[in-house]
């Protein structure tokens, strides 16, 4: 690779088109995407109505498509009934029953096949368990599991009665845990006594036993999936296994007809305040986009065997490995384990053995496995695949050219998808049988999604290369419906601009010349690492809470692995603390903030200083942080702060 010209993604203009081979067997074809296209331009409303009739199967069809009266709140297919579990099993039974609907390896390489209809009987069963411990529509559960088939089970058994469930990720810490339930108000917890990962177990069952034990009133039941093996404490009258849970229940469970608009999930997300906000997204909205993106973007076939290597945890696992493709009948892996145990070669042997056609994982994971050389993936026969995919934040140039060549050999499409938590869906992304791609651009907007770049005003920027706010501008399927138990939060998160009108994703973009567009970054106080939204506030928070720290800052510097590094820096209650000292002091700290937050918000580097450049009524200067992190010379004006000082000791401590 170091003979490859790699320019800058403002200068970035190679173009690589889909091969006629592929072209000729996608489901869409150019003349297809566009006709899509002119259909939503034409006839918006109509355009969705059409899709929902087409892959949504209805128990009471719906006649209303959008409602748009109590705007932003949309609605969509109200007065519609229908079950998001039946619709991602039982209509594949008359014709794929025995077909394998997931695929599971465990870090230690124990595989286990489940076919349509042993995931039926199982979510059956398991959804029989719940409505024995009183579990109804309308009840949340939080789900606190390892990458494990019994996650994918426990969600829809959830949605198979109405229940709406709330995935914390297993890499969260106890607090983080505790504070999701109680927002939620969950009636039942599931956990499990362990996951393995890195060749360690992952401890759930003692962080939900910290969890429960300092808060947590509303939780009635915990179910306990037995996957680790080690001693855990049950406690009597509140902790069942899951095996003594499904025991003797049913192998058919009726679903439960739900509202359109019935909230499916939720699924807490980082803000730029210290309270993560509860995502709110409904059934049917959410499953069409959910549907319509794994057919268009992934082309997803009979015989295609899909990997996305996301954990439930996040949205990605939701659409992507939960829902979306076994809503459209096909055949899904899930991996629990790190993509270098045992060695960096995992990834592809997986890819060798399941044989593997569509592969879809974050540009964290290709930049890291990239390090390592093309000796492993060249060990492996790769040539199953077919369709690349890259999620969870804007891919460089250089990685993207790393894994057309070495991991597609210069056969498969990439699909560089942008998309959130809120948009429930794939956004921007090529189409793989119809898009030129360009590395490190998503590309083009998807049917049926109205997405522009505004400046400051909210006047859209026809200008190319010129930076602005992106939005989208007319509702959408499966959007964010509100934040759990705060509406007014909803509004002032995504409707906080240009009196209301279009949805504010976050982030800056641009489009060059030929229309692509191109992701600049986040424009608010979050941070994304490895793909993972994270709320500068709640590791501040986090650091301050701890005895030493009497303030704290956090930001980001650009990291070639993992899109972002976190740095922090701290002003102690004590003297500034130097040497071993300082040394001692971030390790604690380090530690400190996995154990409230998470591993994943351990901050990468941590700088003391006696203070913290401020403006004179009080604000912290974050642009000056980020510069300083990045190493970089600072060129804007500190007349206004309070304490000039406070800069030159902060570049001494770089």
């Amino acid at each position: 690779m170091s003979d490859v010209d790699i320019k800058s993604v403002l200068t970035e203009n190679r173009l690589f088109k889909p091969s006629a081979e592929f072209t000729a067997k996608a489901r869409l074809k150019p003349d297809d995407l566009k006709a899509l296209h002119q259909q939503a331009e034409e006839d918006y409303e109509g355009f969705w109505a059409n899709q929902a009739r087409q892959h949504i199967d209805w128990h009471t069809p719906f006649t209303k498509t959008l409602d748009d009266s109590q705007a932003p709140h949309f609605k969509w297919f109200t007065d519609g009934t229908m079950n998001v579990s039946y619709n991602c099993i039982d209509r594949h039974l008359a014709n794929k029953a025995d077909k394998t609907a997931i695929i599971f390896e465990g870090e230690a390489g124990d595989t286990r096949h489940i076919s349509y209809q042993q995931l039926h009987d199982d979510v059956c069963q398991f959804a029989n368990a719940l409505k024995t411990k009183g579990i109804s529509k309308g009840d949340r559960v939080v789900i606190y599991m390892p990458m494990v088939p019994e996650a994918v089970i426990a969600m829809q058994a959830c949605a198979r009665i109405g229940a709406i469930h709330s995935i914390v990720f297993g890499g969260f810490s106890a607090d983080s845990l505790r504070d999701r339930i109680d927002d939620a108000q969950a009636a039942m917890l599931i956990t499990a006594d362990g996951g393995t990962r890195g060749g360690k177990i992952v401890g759930l069952k003692e962080a939900a036993d910290k969890a429960l034990s300092s808060g947590c009133d509303s939780i009635n039941d915990v179910i306990v999936l037995k996957r680790s093996g080690h001693d855990i404490n049950m406690q009597d009258g509140r902790d069942t296994w899951w095996s003594d849970a499904i025991a003797g229940q049913d192998k058919t469970c009726e679903p439960e007809w739900v509202e359109a608009e019935h909230p499916l999930f939720l699924l807490y997300t980082s803000g730029s305040t210290g309270k993560p906000k509860g995502i709110v997204h409904s059934s049917a909205g959410y499953l069409l986009n959910a549907v319509t993106s794994n057919l268009w973007v992934f082309d997803l076939q009979d015989d295609d065997i899909f990997w996305c290597t996301a954990d439930v945890g996040w949205i990605t696992g939701h659409t992507y490995v939960a829902y979306g493709p076994l809503a459209t009948g096909a055949s899904i892996v899930i991996f629990e384990g790190a993509p270098v145990i045992p060695d960096a070669g995992r990834f592809w042997k997986m890819v060798e053995q399941h044989k593997i056609t569509v592969f879809y994982t974050a540009p964290t994971a290709i930049r890291a496995l990239m390090k390592f050389g093309d000796d492993y993936p060249n060990k492996y026969d790769l040539s199953s695949l077919r369709l690349l995919g890259t999620v969870g934040e804007p891919i460089n140039p250089e990685a993207w050219m790393w894994y057309h060549t070495v991991i597609g050999k210069e056969r498969c499409p990439i699909v560089d998808t942008w998309w959130q938590t809120e948009t429930g869906a794939n956004v921007l992304t090529p189409i793989p049988g119809v898009t030129v791609t360009k590395p490190g651009s998503c590309t083009f907007a998807l049917p049926g999604m109205a997405v522009d770049i505004v400046n400051e005003e909210g006047e859209f920027i026809t200008e190319a290369n010129k930076g602005g706010y992106l939005v989208i501008t007319k509702p959408w399927p499966s959007m964010v419906r509100t934040v759990w138990g705060d509406d007014e939060r909803y509004i002032d998160t995504y409707f906080p601009k240009f009196d209301g009108k279009y949805y504010l994703a976050g982030d800056s973009a641009r489009r060059d010349e030929d229309g692509y567009f191109w992701i600049m970054g986040r424009i608010d106080d979050v941070l994304n690492v490895s793909g993972h939204r994270l709320g500068t506030m709640e590791i501040e928070s986090a650091l301050v809470a701890h005895e030493a720290v009497v303030e704290a800052a956090v930001v980001s510097r650009p990291h070639e692995v993992k899109g972002e590094a976190i740095v922090a820096f701290v002003i102690c209650k004590e003297d500034r603390p130097v040497g071993e000292d300082a040394e001692k002091m971030v390790a604690e700290l380090r530690s400190w903030v996995g154990e409230q937050i998470g591993a994943i918000a351990k901050p990468d580097d941590i700088r003391f200083a006696d203070g913290l450049p401020k403006t004179r009524s009080g604000k912290i200067m974050r642009r000056l942080l980020r510069t300083i992190a990045a190493g970089e010379e600072i060129t804007s004006d500190t007349s206004t702060l309070e304490n000039e000082a406070v800069v030159a000791q902060l570049q001494g401590e770089a």
